[in-house]
Formats: structure tokens, sequence, C-alpha cells
């Protein structure tokens, strides 16, 4: 059996959108890639608001699986999805990369998290099916 890709979702500080997509990735995706997050800051914690959706939504608690990460904390990946930190945006090495873009909904109500996180699952459904998972 070949080896999974590898799959880094990555923003500037890794503690919302890039945590998001990693918990989700592994949930829904783990028999297409490995999945992982990373950033070229970090915060002291996730997101609570982010915590408590993915909680909410698919029953995971990403306090106890994931902690925010720098790059160098992660191991050479395939792909690279930024979410959407524009001027920022760290590089990282890799075979493929886009960016999805995403607002971070940091700041804002539950409703804002819900409608990132169903992005994000799209999103993930669509790269496996684009690149052929």
């Amino acid at each position: 059996m070949t080896e999974k890709l590898k799959v880094a979702f990555v923003c500037v500080h890794n503690s919302c959108r890039s945590q998001m997509a990693e918990a989700i990735a592994k949930i829904i995706a783990s028999k297409s890639f490995e999945a992982y997050s990373a950033g070229t800051e970090t915060k002291d914690s996730i997101n609570p608001d982010a915590v408590a959706v993915i909680k909410e939504l698919y029953d995971v608690d990403i306090n106890q699986s994931q902690k925010p990460k720098l790059i160098s904390d992660i191991p050479p990946v395939d792909i690279v999805i930024t979410m959407g930190c524009n001027v920022n945006c760290p590089f990282v090495p890799c075979t493929y990369r886009e960016d999805w873009g995403l607002e971070d909904p940091t700041g804002k109500d539950k409703q804002e998290f819900i409608r990132t996180a169903g992005i994000i699952e799209r999103k993930i459904k669509d790269l496996i099916i684009r690149l052929g998972f």
C-alpha cells in the first residue's frame, strides 16, 4: 500500500480556521490523506468558539487531540491549503498549493463558525474529488 499524502492547513496563528480544517479532515477524509495544521506564529490555545462548534457538529473535542503548532512542528507535506491569510500567508514547501480565502470567524457569532465549518467540509470533499484521493 502506498503512503497517504500529507495535507497541511496553514494560516498565521493556527488557532481557528486551520485547526477546524485539520479536525474536519481527520473526521471525513482520514482514508484519503493525513491532515495537519500549522502557522508561522501560535496562540496559547485553540479558539474556544472553534472548539465548541467542532464539538457540537462532529462530537470531537479538538482541545484533546490538537494544539496550535508552528510549521516547523509538522512533517514535510505534499499539499498545502492556506486558509486566506492575505498578505502574511506563510510559505511551506509542497507539490500542490491552493488558498481557500476563508474569512476568520474570530470575534463573530456562533453562526459564522458553523458557516465556516460547513465551507471547510465542502472544500475538503471537493479536494478529495479533484485530486483523486
